[in-house]
Parts: C-alpha cells; structure tokens; sequence
C-alpha cells in the first residue's frame, strides 16, 4: 500500500509543479506545449517504426529511421520548445542542435533557457553576428551538461516509483494511473509531455496511452450529452483534447470527473491484460492508438482498445447523464426562486 501511496503522491506532485510551471512561469504553457511536440516527433516516430515496422515487420530501413528519431528527443525539445516560444527558428535550431546526446528534459531546460534568452540577442546583437556573439550553441549545451544528472536522477526515481506501485498493484495503479493521466491528458498540461519527463515505460505506460484512447470517448459522449458545441467539437474533442480547452475550461467539474473513471476504467483494462509500451511521451489518443502494437501482440492489443472505448463510453454515459440532470435541476431551481415580474396595469 505505500508503494502505491508513494507511486500516486509522487505523480501528484510532478503534476502540480509542471502545472505551476505552466501556469505561472513566462512563456511555460507554451514550452509546454513545444515539450509535447518533441515527444510526438521523436518518441512516436521511433515506436511506429523502430518497434512496428522495423522489429515487428521487419523492414530494417524503417527500423534505422525509428530508431535514429528516438535518440534525438532532446535536439527536439531544445529545438521544438523555443520555436513554441516565438523564438526565430535558427536561434531554435542552432540551440537544440547542441543538445545532441542527450535526453528530452535537458533538451527541454536547455530549450526554455535559449527561449528566454534569444529574442534579447536578436535585439541587441547585429544580424550575423548575434548567432555566433551570442554563444546559443554553447549556452544550450552547458545547460543540458549541468542539469541532466539530477533531472534525470530525481524524475527516473518517480518513474521507477510508479513503475514498482504498477507492478505491485496493476489493478489498483490501472485505475488510478489511467484516471489522472486522462485527466492530465484532457487538462492544458499534456500529458505527452509529463510521461517523457518522467521516462515511463512498461506497464505504466501501457496504461497511460490506453487510458488516454479509452477517455476520449468519455469527452466524445460527455460532450455530447451536454450539448457541449456541435459534432465538429466531438470529434475534435476525442482527437485532441487540446483543441477544446475553452469549452474544457467552462466546464471543467462534468468533463474532468467523468475522465477520471473513463480513463481509469480504460487503464484497468490495459492492467488486468498487461499492456506494456516503452515509448515514453505517447500519452495522446492518437498515439496511444498505435504505440501498444509496438509492444504487445495485435490480439491482445485491440481488446484492450475495445475494452477501453467500452469503459470510456460508460463513463461519459453516466457522467454526462447525471451532470446534465443536476444542470437541469440548478436551472428549475434558479428559475423558481426568482422574484416574479408583473407587468404595469
């Protein structure tokens, strides 16, 4: 039990300071949101192709193409998270390039330091020389040199706390796991991003990314339940939850409780049938689709899917039923206990 104690409360606690983070610090929704890029275009790529096409199907060249996209997560973030901040794209470049060899966090740091840093080296240093002045490429490199032991210190001993909790407790960590990370996943903190901070692999990420499918038909079916915009807002909705953060934000208490026990009952599923993904940062619906295949027989694989849409669609059916009724009921109260209006005789 403190196992799973430790594994949750430590997840909590990476999630409010990645949300204080996000909130609070300049520009951090959009490193944010540059740090979840990075992960699609490198953690993605390498589970399709390194782990489907290439080990599973057997086309070497693909694999290679997999495999080299992987190993470059932290030249993505250092590249993809000053680019989210506005940052003129060779400044971004000419920083994440220097991040080679090592991992996306520090490629990520490295990143929101150059992000900062850039546009004031644009301003102040003449054109041509404000690359080379500037030292970007230096900069970004000793960041990533300085941080990278304790980042991934701190962040590898997390994972490996929820690693152990599932592993432990799959059942009771399937829920509870696949119910944040839903959350996570529908809130403007990406839940791409979290999981390829925190390096999760094996079983708690299999249940991240199925969780993350199953919820998005509890948004699809909240949604549409609560007359949440037209279908054009569904299915954006269950695609990328991301696209919806202003109808999200209006309505966060029906959305995000009803997530909690879509995703949850959808990571349950991928528990109980040991769905393993080691291809961190692929906690999105569209990623989690595809990345088990990589890890998991096709069978068994597709009845997780299954089983997760079915827990998914519950979850939104009841949470969309009794949220709509008690809305309803608010209305009718409100509406009776106002002072009635006569008209002039």
């Amino acid at each position: 039990m403190m196992t799973i104690i430790s594994g949750v409360g430590l997840l909590l606690l990476t999630l409010a300071v990645f949300s204080i983070f996000s909130l609070k610090f300049p520009k951090g929704s959009q490193a944010m949101s540059g740090m979840a890029n990075a992960a699609v275009a490198s953690f993605l790529i390498e589970a399709v192709h390194k782990y489907i096409t290439g080990d599973l199907l057997g086309i070497a060249f693909l694999g290679e193409v997999g495999a080299t996209a992987g190993s470059l997560g932290g030249v993505a973030a250092g590249i993809m998270v000053p680019l989210s901040m506005g940052v003129n794209p060779v400044f971004a470049v000419v920083g994440g390039l220097a991040c080679g060899g090592y991992g996306i966090l520090p490629g990520f740091i490295a990143g929101y330091i150059v992000g900062l840093i850039a546009p004031y080296i644009e301003k102040y240093l003449p054109t041509g020389l404000d690359i080379i002045l500037g030292s970007l490429a230096p900069m970004a490199r000793l960041f990533a040199l300085v941080v990278d032991p304790a980042v991934n210190s701190i962040l590898g001993m997390i994972g490996g706390t929820i690693t152990a909790a599932a592993d432990q407790s799959p059942v009771i960590m399937g829920f509870l796991l696949g119910g944040i990370m839903k959350m996570i996943c529908t809130s403007p903190l990406s839940s791409m991003a979290l999981t390829a901070m925190l390096g999760l692999t094996g079983l708690p990420m299999g249940i991240a990314a199925i969780a993350c499918f199953g919820g998005s038909f509890t948004n699809g079916m909240v949604f549409h339940k609560m007359g949440y915009g037209d279908k054009s807002n569904i299915i954006a909705v269950m695609l990328e939850p991301l696209t919806q953060a202003h109808i999200v934000t209006a309505h966060p208490i029906p959305i995000f409780v009803s997530n909690f026990f879509g995703g949850g009952l959808a990571g349950l599923a991928a528990a109980m049938l040991g769905i393993v993904n080691n291809a961190p940062g692929t906690a999105s619906p569209i990623p989690g689709l595809i990345a088990p295949f990589g890890f998991n027989p096709a069978g068994k694989v597709i009845l997780a899917l299954a089983l997760a849409a079915v827990g998914g669609l519950l979850a939104g059916y009841v949470g969309g039923t009794v949220f709509s009724r008690l809305e309803k009921r608010k209305k009718a109260t409100a509406k009776a206990a106002a002072p009635a209006t006569y008209a002039d005789p």
